[in-house]
């Protein structure tokens, strides 16, 4: 099996690291400890309870002055381990604008 076939290589914390975990809307937050990391995804444990938040989509705090996020959705719940992946949106950004402005110099 290549390296391509296995999907982004994932860093694993031994004793984890303290993040956060915020609603979009900033109505929620929670702690959490981060487990593993990739370019495309994270595994979290949560301190304390996620029943009746929308996991949908929110946003992982990386830092305590929450200048480095990533956009998440919630994959899957297991206990107090969640699984997240990343959103790309500043990619479709980038997509729209680059069509855009092809479809400018051709007018």
């Amino acid at each position: 099996m290549t390296e391509h076939a296995r999907g982004p290589e994932r860093v694993t914390f031994s004793r984890g690291y303290g993040v956060c975990i915020m609603g979009i809307d900033g109505t929620w937050r929670r702690d959490c400890v981060l487990n593993a990391i990739s370019d495309t995804d994270a595994k979290l444990s949560v301190e304390g309870s996620i029943q009746g938040l929308n996991l949908k989509e929110f946003f992982l705090l990386l830092s305590s002055t929450g200048l480095a996020y990533r956009r998440c959705e919630l994959v899957r719940v297991n206990g107090i381990e969640i699984e997240v992946e990343f959103q790309k949106g500043k990619d479709k950004k980038k997509a729209r604008a680059a069509s855009g402005s092809d479809s400018m110099v051709g007018a």
